[in-house]
């Protein structure tokens, strides 16, 4: 006996990123975010990566003209409702996303990928500096603060640092930023996640937001960075204003990093599969 299909038509979300060999971050973190959220994930490698949960081994970068040749597949085929980006790795990838995205009426959650948990930089200078024409783009960028310095050539140590830095990121174009406070204080019991919107749309909410939520004890936080930015994604792919696709994002993400996986000989990674997906 045969059964009818009953097939189901999720929004769309796109990531352009790196893959992860160890599983854990990257593109495949970015899938798990995704599909938590009831959102057909598609991708755009970048680079691949020799790595596990001890480190990262070798990385191999893919061809501008190449990630230009995935991202005009995807968006022939599918209705992409937002897009993010990871790590791009070269500054040709950086110009041919930002390019490609200026072309786009999506979101776009721009994850500045520049500054490894050792704090060793992963961009070449040119690189960096050709995120400007990417933040000009951006929806919002989420960057860690570690990467906030390098993005606004200046130390952010503190949550009044972070905003300064979401402020400058914004004036440089960036619809809105989001300045990640898990490196901020190792030492503190919560986390300070600061929020600075444009002035579109300040006038619904604050210029200004902070989310402050408890720190879990685990180094276990691998992948952590790509499920934000993708479950965000995520969540504007399904309509969601800005402001409350980053407060369900940030609001799931304890249950990620809480419920991480124990796998290889390294700390572990994140559960993107732990999102509820806000539903």
């Amino acid at each position: 006996m045969t059964r009818d299909r009953d097939p189901v038509s999720p929004p769309v979300a796109l990531t352009i990123a790196g893959s992860d060999s160890g599983g854990g971050a990257g593109i495949q973190a970015d899938l798990k975010a995704m599909t938590a959220h009831g959102v057909f994930g598609t991708a755009v490698v970048t680079a691949t990566t020799a790595q596990n949960t001890r480190g990262v081994e070798d990385v191999h970068a893919v061809p501008a003209d190449h990630v230009a040749s995935q991202y005009d597949a995807v968006v022939e085929d599918f209705d992409v409702g937002a897009v993010k980006t990871g790590m791009l790795a070269t500054a040709p990838i950086v110009e041919t996303a930002a390019g490609l995205l200026a072309r786009r009426p999506a979101p776009v959650v721009v994850d500045p990928v520049m500054v490894a948990a050792t704090g060793d930089r992963l961009l070449s200078p040119a690189a960096e500096a050709a995120y400007e024409g990417l933040i000009e783009r951006a929806t919002l960028v989420t960057p860690n603060a570690d990467e906030a310095a390098v993005l606004v050539d200046e130390p952010v140590e503190t949550p009044a640092d972070a905003a300064a830095a979401g402020r400058e990121l914004v004036a440089r174009g960036a619809g809105a930023a989001l300045v990640k406070g898990g490196h901020l204080d190792g030492d503190a019991e919560s986390v300070v996640d600061t929020l600075v919107i444009g002035d579109e749309e300040a006038a619904a909410d604050p210029t200004v937001r902070r989310f402050e939520n408890p720190r879990v004890a685990t180094d276990a936080t691998h992948g952590s960075g790509c499920a934000l930015s993708s479950a965000i994604a995520a969540r504007l792919a399904r309509g969601e204003h800005l402001t409350d696709a980053v407060a369900g994002a940030i609001d799931g993400m304890e249950a990620v990093i809480r419920r991480g996986y124990d796998v290889g000989e390294g700390p572990g990674a994140v559960n993107p599969a732990a999102f509820d997906g806000g539903a």
